[in-house]
């Protein structure tokens, strides 16, 4: 009986394991085309538009960026600038206005949460046009403070920093720490964000991601060269109409998404430490 048992599990398992291997093939797939293309001709590209085989074009389509206005190490310091700066505020406001809300009690406390919840409705294109009129006229222009500031207001990470505080968090760890004659910043700063690691750097990556990729306020915003972002030097790559060099466009969208994958390593292994610890049961 107990190999009759033994036998299903054991095909059950084998079968999860082909799953889960053809799916990271499946995902893996459309990043290593980009980078082959990267390494190839636009004849090349043009003739056959799907290729695994990489190419020895790579340095031709880097000589291609000193005739556009496409400076990697420019568009990098820029886009890390304005990434590394709205993550930062964004993650640590939204878990400290998480924390109040879930922390306190004050009488304004549920129709405050619902009016974060309303300002998630509300698209962000909605609100450029005024958005860059009040820049302008403080001018903010040109500026990555326009970029990076606003960071601190975001609805999304609040509701999602909040859901995980309602269930981490007791309030006897904050009494505690009360009584061992703790301030409140301290006590949020040394016992709370160490508790909300795992959320804090699942919120990190999707910051981060965003605010690298985001093309649309900053187009509209930084109009000198010299501040352009990375997505902004891409698209400029398309800009002659009667030749599209493909492999010097593939080769910045590489570029461009090296740094992605760079921070979502470095702070997976917080979010599988989150998911382990939370599957603990005491």
């Amino acid at each position: 009986m107990r190999k009759e048992k033994t036998i299903p599990q054991r095909i059950y398992k084998v079968f999860i394991y082909i799953v889960c291997i053809f799916l990271t093939i499946l995902s893996i797939i459309p990043f290593w085309i980009m980078i082959v293309n990267a390494t190839r001709s636009t004849p090349e590209i043009q003739q056959n538009a799907v290729s695994f085989i990489p190419s020895t074009h790579i340095f031709n389509n880097y000589k291609v960026f000193e005739g556009k206005s496409f400076d990697p190490v420019i568009g990098f310091i820029n886009s890390m600038t304005i990434s590394t700066g709205a993550t930062l505020l964004s993650v640590y406001f939204s878990s400290l206005t998480a924390y109040a809300l879930v922390a306190y009690r004050w009488k304004l406390r549920q129709a405050f949460f619902t009016f974060i919840m309303a300002i998630m409705m509300i698209p962000g294109q909605v609100t450029s046009i005024g958005f860059y009129q009040m820049m302008y006229r403080i001018g903010w222009t040109n500026s990555f403070l326009p970029l990076i500031i606003p960071a601190i207001a975001a609805p999304t990470t609040v509701f999602f920093m909040r859901q995980y505080l309602l269930g981490a968090l007791h309030v006897d760890i904050i009494n505690s720490g009360r009584i061992d004659g703790a301030g409140e910043f301290h006590i949020f700063n040394r016992i709370i964000l160490p508790i909300m690691k795992p959320a804090v750097a699942t919120q990190a990556i999707f910051a981060f991601v965003a605010n690298w990729n985001n093309y649309f306020m900053p187009s509209i915003l930084l109009t000198d060269k010299s501040k352009h972002t990375m997505p902004i030097m891409v698209s400029q790559l398309r800009g002659d109409i009667y030749k599209t060099e493909f492999g010097s466009i593939y080769l910045g969208l590489t570029l461009t998404v090296l740094p992605l994958f760079v921070v979502y390593f470095a702070l997976s292994k917080y979010i599988i430490a989150g998911v382990a610890l939370g599957g603990v049961k005491e």
